[in-house]
Parts: structure tokens; C-alpha cells; sequence
């Protein structure tokens, strides 16, 4: 479970920002089971999604992916020179098997400047590392040998995190870290774009998985009444062997019939290739077909509305992370979903008979009816709602409903609208008919 994150100078967000994930209204759970964050179109909802994405992505990959003679592939803030020569930051505050972590780093375009882990397995206090450039210090609990740590040390180089060497080499203080980031936090989409292979592939895997898919497919009053997956032959993945042949074919003629000189590694390369298509087994692409009450008709999913695509996208990622007690992450969660749908699917985190395991799902969305009360009661708490705005300068700030002193019989749907909790554009109509007429008076401005 997360409880915290943390980013400074990534995008739109130049001074350090923090969303809280801890209930300030008095619960049993440990963390929020949901998160919502509003604001204006273009004010760093997004950008504050993709902070955290980029640290899981440094953590996974930043060893074995960034480039070893190039720097870091940081994305900091663009509308203050000042802020190419400050450094960027990323912290988490998370738990994994009941032991909280604190886990972060800062770096700059070069290099990874610091990074730290620590541990608090029975409240207590535990440095797991500090790494100040090149310079490591390991806690002295740690069960790896000093040569190991040592070993470690030397392999991580200036643009890569250690603990993503350290995952990449089974280190044991790095396990469960890793295990957080790659198996406990999930990314999900649910706009435009067709239904991944994954999701078909969770559908396929076991009968369960399907027979909940098709009854959330069915209680959404969809229609839906069955699914069925085919596995095909990818006729790109065969394209790219007759294209590697033809290849291969023209080379050697070239040299059979007219003796040119061609590099032999490039003749190698190709015919390690074609035996890699003709020994391995044909690429699958799978496919989700759709069945309607009780006909035999299949249909596909270009058959279906926007809304069942979306919905279908989601469903998997959803029970998987009810399942393990992940972290959804969902970007504009109401794309093409009707609010009471979406309402739905926040009650499943919200209830402890289909999230008993700690889910928690952070999204961020433009449906205030979801700030409303809605089916059985409120759909959000105060302290699930946060908002993101941004200043003059350019750079967004977050914070959150709970920060404001609720009003008896308030409407938060109808003062967030109003501007009471900012995050909110400023349009005014007469500039817009203005704009249509070919300008507007900047005196009014």
C-alpha cells in the first residue's frame, strides 16, 4: 500500500509537492482505499500520475535501459532556466508485507544525485542505504556479505539507481521493494486505444477470471452476456520473417553473383534471426469477441461503444489489483465511462467485502457529480478528494479538500464548480464569442 509520494521538478510541478494517502477522518484502514484529484484541463493532474510512473519505471529499468554513456532521461520543468540546474526528487512512503519503507532519490540531468532506503520493521527506524553520488553507506543489519555490498557498489553507475542494479542482481534488501513497485503498483488506461492483450490473456487464464469479467460485463447493463477469446497467428510477426528471407536471399546473391564485399557480422545477424522465426513459436495475437443474449453472433470489440471498451480495458487491472492489494493508477478514469458506473468501481475499493486485502485506487477525473452524493450515499469522502492547480508561473501545486473547513449542508459539487476550492479554468463567455469573431480586447483581460 502507498501512503505517500513526493515530487519536485518533473513537468509541470517545480517546487516539491506531496500527495497524502492517509485518512485524516478517523477509520480503520491504514491508508485511503480511494484517491480522486480534480482540476482544470492542463493543470498537472496528469503530470502528477507520471511523476510516479517515472519512479517505478527508474526503479525497474534505469540499470538495464538508460543508456550508459548519456545522462538521466529526467523530464523537469521547462518555464524557469533556474530549474535546469536544480535537481529532481521522487519519494515514496509505502508498506509491503506490514513493514513501512521510505524510499527516494534526487538527480539532475547528469546523474543520480542521492538516494536512500530505509525500513521500519517494528516502528523502528532501519537505513537500509544512503547513497550520496558514488559514495554508498549499507545499514548494518543488512544480511549481503561487505564484498557483495561492495560488488554492488562498483556495478552502479552514475545514471542508474543502485536499487535497480540491486534488483537486478537478487540482492535480498531489494526484493521488496521491487515487488512494490513491479507487482503492486498498476498503470491503467481506459480511453481510446484497443483492448490490450493482457486483458484478453486475463481473461483466458483461469475460468474465474472470465466468469467475473462477464458478470461485471452483464451488471453494467451492457448487454454482454458472454466473451470469447481466439488466439491467432500475429500476421506482422510472419511479415517480418518473410521480410528477414528476403533480405538474407538478396545479400547472398548479391555477393554469389557479383562478389561484393558485405560485412560478414551483417550476414550472421540475419540468419541468427530467421532461425529465431523458424525454431521459436509462432507470435499469438489474442482477441476478445463479445456475445449478446442468446446469440451465436460474435461480435467484435470495434462492434462495441467506446464506453464498453473502456470498461472492458479496466475490469481486468481492477480485480487484479482487489485481488493482490494493489495500487490502480487510472488517468481521466471518467473517459467515455458514465459517472455512475465509475461510482460503482469506486465502491469496490471502498467496500471491504471486494477490497479485504488493502486495494487502493488513485484516479483522476473531471466528473464532479462523483464530489456528489449519488446511489447509496456519498460517493467520496473529504479526505479522498485533491486538487491540482496551476499558478501564473506555470508550475502546479496539489492540495487537498480536507485542507478546507467543511460547511454545514455544503454542496462540494456546486462550490468546487463555483471556484470556491480553486482548480478550476476561468472562462468567461464574452471571450469566447470574442475568439470566434476574430479577437478578443485585451483591456478586458
Amino acid at each position: 500500500m502507498l501512503r505517500s509520494f513526493r515530487l519536485g521538478n518533473h513537468k509541470s510541478f517545480l517546487e516539491e509537492q506531496e500527495l497524502m494517502l492517509m485518512p485524516s477522518i478517523d477509520r480503520k484502514r491504514f491508508v485511503l482505499p480511494v484517491t480522486a484529484i480534480y482540476g482544470a484541463n492542463a493543470s498537472g493532474k496528469s503530470n502528477l500520475l507520471d511523476g510516479l510512473q517515472f519512479m517505478r519505471s527508474a526503479v525497474l529499468s534505469s540499470f538495464r535501459r538508460w543508456d550508459a554513456l548519456e545522462g538521466v532521461p529526467r523530464m523537469r520543468f521547462r518555464l524557469d532556466p533556474r530549474a535546469a540546474e536544480s535537481p529532481s526528487i521522487f519519494v515514496a512512503e509505502f508498506r509491503v508485507e506490514d513493514v513501512p519503507y521510505t524510499y527516494g532519490f534526487t538527480l539532475n540531468d547528469e546523474r543520480i544525485l542521492e538516494e536512500w532506503l530505509y525500513s521500519y520493521p517494528k516502528n523502528r527506524s532501519r537505513k537500509v542505504f544512503e547513497r550520496s553520488r558514488d559514495q554508498v553507506k549499507f545499514g548494518s543489519t543488512l544480511a549481503e556479505s561487505h564484498a557483495k555490498l561492495e560488488v554492488l557498489e562498483e556495478m552502479t553507475r552514475h545514471n542508474a539507481l543502485l536499487l535497480s542494479v540491486a534488483i537486478q542482481s537478487n540482492v535480498d534488501f531489494a526484493k521488496p521493494v521491487y515487488q512494490f513497485f513491479s507487482r503492486f503498483l498498476i498503470f491503467s488506461g481506459v480511453g481510446a486505444g484497443p483492448v490490450s492483450a493482457s486483458a484478453a490473456r486475463f481473461v483466458d487464464a483461469r475460468p474465474e477470471n472470465r466468469e467475473r469479467v462477464v458478470e461485471l460485463l452483464r451488471v453494467a447493463d451492457m448487454g454482454i452476456t458472454d466473451l470469447v477469446i481466439e488466439e491467432n497467428e500475429d500476421p506482422f510477426w510472419r511479415r517480418r520473417q518473410r521480410e528477414v528471407e528476403a533480405r538474407l536471399k538478396a545479400v547472398e546473391s548479391q555477393v554469389a553473383d557479383s562478389g561484393t564485399e558485405v560485412d560478414p557480422r551483417h550476414i550472421e545477424n540475419l540468419r541468427r534471426e530467421l532461425d529465431e522465426f523458424r525454431q521459436g513459436p509462432a507470435r499469438t495475437v489474442y482477441q476478445i469477441k463479445t456475445v449478446h443474449g442468446h446469440s451465436e453472433y460474435l461480435f467484435d470489440l470495434t462492434d462495441e461503444s467506446q464506453g464498453t471498451r473502456s470498461w472492458l480495458r479496466l475490469i481486468p487491472t481492477a480485480l487484479t489489483a482487489l485481488d493482490r492489494g494493489s495500487v490502480l493508477v487510472v488517468d481521466e478514469i471518467d473517459s467515455s465511462l458514465h459517472p455512475l458506473l465509475t461510482a460503482r468501481l469506486v465502491g469496490l475499493f471502498r467496500d471491504e467485502r471486494t477490497n479485504p486485502n488493502g486495494a487502493q485506487l488513485i484516479f483522476t477525473t473531471h466528473d464532479t457529480s462523483l464530489l456528489g452524493t449519488m446511489l447509496d450515499g456519498e460517493v467520496l469522502q473529504r479526505d479522498e478528494v485533491w486538487f491540482v492547480s496551476k499558478k501564473d508561473s506555470g508550475s502546479s501545486d496539489i492540495y487537498a479538500l480536507s485542507d478546507f473547513k467543511p460547511r454545514a449542508g455544503e454542496n462540494t459539487e456546486r462550490r468546487y464548480l463555483r471556484g470556491s476550492y480553486g482548480a478550476v479554468p476561468f472562462l468567461d463567455h464574452d471571450d469566447f464569442v470574442a475568439a470566434v469573431g476574430g479577437g478578443i480586447d485585451q483591456t478586458r483581460k
